[in-house]
C-alpha cells in the first residue's frame, strides 16, 4: 500500500481508505447504501488492515450514529495505534434548535458523542461535514483548535466547502495562529470533475490534501452501467441512496467516459472500477480515496486499484472523454492559460 502525507501535515495516510457509511443501515437513505453489522464489519476491517488500509472514515449522521457504533465495536481488540479514525459533524443530529451547525455548542456535543460511539479517546481527523454560513468562522475554528490542543482531535479537516469557504477559514487560522484544515474531503470522479476548477488549484497553493468521497459516482463507474446498460435496480442509485444527484451527471459525456474506461480496462486487464480509481490516484492533491463495500468481494476488487499505474496516453484518453465545458469565471480565465495555468496532470506519468 502506498502512503501519502495528508496535506501540510506529518500524518501519512494510505491512498485507499475505507468508508463505513454502509455500516448500520438505519433509515431509508443509508439502508440503500448497505446494512453491515458488527461481525461483517470486523471481517472487512481485518481485510483492510491486511492490505495496509488503516484509515476508516465515518460521520455522526451516518445511520444516526449507528455507523460510528458499529465501527467502534468492530475495532475492539485492535491496537488504537494501528488505526486512523476519521469522523465528521455539522449536519442535523437529534432534536432542538441547536441540533446542527458548526457552533461551539454543537461541535462540543457531537465530538463527545462520536468519541463514545467509537469507543476511543481521540479522533485522528475531524471534519466539518459542510460549511455553516450562520456561525462565525472564528467560533468554529477556535473550538477546533482547542480540541486539538486538548488531545481529543489530532488534525482538523473540511468537507464540501466552496473555495472561498476554505480559503477564508485558512486565513483566519493563520491570523490567530490556530490549527488549520490540512485536508478537504470532496466529491471527485470521472463523472464529475468540477473539483479541478477551483478547489484543486487552492489545494495545490495551500497544500490541502484531498480525501475523495464517492470516487465511483455512487456506483455509476462500477462497470455495471453504461449506454446500453441501465442502472441496476438493486443498487443504491435506483433505491434512492445516492449522494450524487442524477442531474449533475451529463448523460452523453458519461457514456463516452464509460466507453473510454472499458477500452482502457481491456488494455490493462483491470475492471472499469479499478481503472476509475487508479485515474484518481494520478491526480494532483489527492491524498486518499475512500472506497466503500457492501461485502468482501467488492472490497477485495477495490483494493486491486493500487500497485500499478495508468500510462499518460490512457489518462489523457479518460480526460478527453470526461471533459465538460467549465462554468464562469473559469472558461474566461482559461482563455489565457499563461496567466492561469491549469494543474499539471501529466509530467509524472510515463
Amino acid at each position: 500500500m502506498e502512503y501519502r502525507f495528508l496535506g501540510k501535515s506529518g500524518l501519512r495516510v494510505p491512498v485507499l481508505s475505507f468508508g463505513t457509511a454502509t455500516f448500520g443501515g438505519e433509515g431509508d437513505f443509508f439502508k440503500a447504501w448497505g446494512n453491515t453489522q458488527v461481525d461483517e464489519a470486523k471481517n472487512l476491517i481485518n481485510i483492510c488492515l491486511d492490505a495496509g488500509v488503516n484509515l476508516f472514515d465515518t460521520a455522526d449522521i451516518y445511520s444516526d450514529g449507528k455507523s460510528e457504533e458499529v465501527l467502534g465495536k468492530a475495532i475492539e481488540g485492535i491496537s488504537r495505534d494501528q488505526l486512523i479514525l476519521s469522523t465528521k459533524s455539522t449536519f442535523t443530529f437529534g432534536e432542538g434548535p441547536n441540533n446542527q451547525g458548526s457552533s461551539r455548542h454543537h461541535i462540543l456535543k457531537q465530538i463527545e458523542g462520536s468519541l463514545k460511539r467509537l469507543g476511543t479517546d481521540y479522533i485522528d481527523v475531524y471534519h466539518m461535514h459542510g460549511f455553516d454560513g450562520n456561525t462565525p468562522i472564528e467560533e468554529t475554528l477556535k473550538v477546533l483548535d482547542e480540541l486539538v490542543t486538548s488531545g481529543k482531535v489530532r488534525y482538523i479537516a473540511a468537507s464540501n466547502f466552496s473555495g472561498w469557504h476554505l480559503m477564508k477559514s485558512i486565513g483566519i487560522s493563520e491570523k490567530y495562529g490556530w490549527n488549520k484544515y490540512v485536508a478537504h474531503q470532496v466529491y471527485y470522479s470521472l463523472a464529475n470533475r468540477d473539483y479541478e476548477w477551483e478547489l484543486m488549484p487552492l489545494g495545490l497553493d495551500q497544500n490541502v490534501g484531498a480525501i475523495v468521497w464517492s470516487p465511483l459516482a455512487s456506483g455509476r463507474l462500477s462497470g455495471k452501467h453504461g449506454r446500453n446498460k441501465p442502472i441496476p435496480q438493486d443498487g443504491r442509485i435506483a433505491q434512492g441512496g445516492s449522494p450524487v444527484p442524477e442531474a449533475v451527471v451529463q448523460e452523453e459525456i458519461f457514456y463516452n467516459t464509460v466507453n473510454a474506461l472499458e477500452e482502457v480496462a481491456g488494455e490493462v486487464g483491470k475492471t472499469v472500477a479499478q481503472v476509475a480509481l487508479n485515474w484518481l490516484l494520478q491526480r494532483p492533491t489527492v491524498s486518499s480515496i475512500i472506497i466503500g463495500a457492501r461485502n468482501e468481494e467488492q472490497l477485495r476488487q477495490n483494493l486491486e486499484a493500487v500497485g500499478w499505474n495508468l500510462t499518460r496516453e490512457q489518462v489523457e484518453k479518460l480526460d478527453k472523454a470526461s471533459e465538460v465545458p467549465p462554468t464562469y469565471p473559469y472558461w474566461h480565465q482559461w482563455k489565457n492559460k499563461s496567466l492561469n495555468p491549469a494543474p499539471d496532470f501529466y509530467s509524472h506519468l510515463k
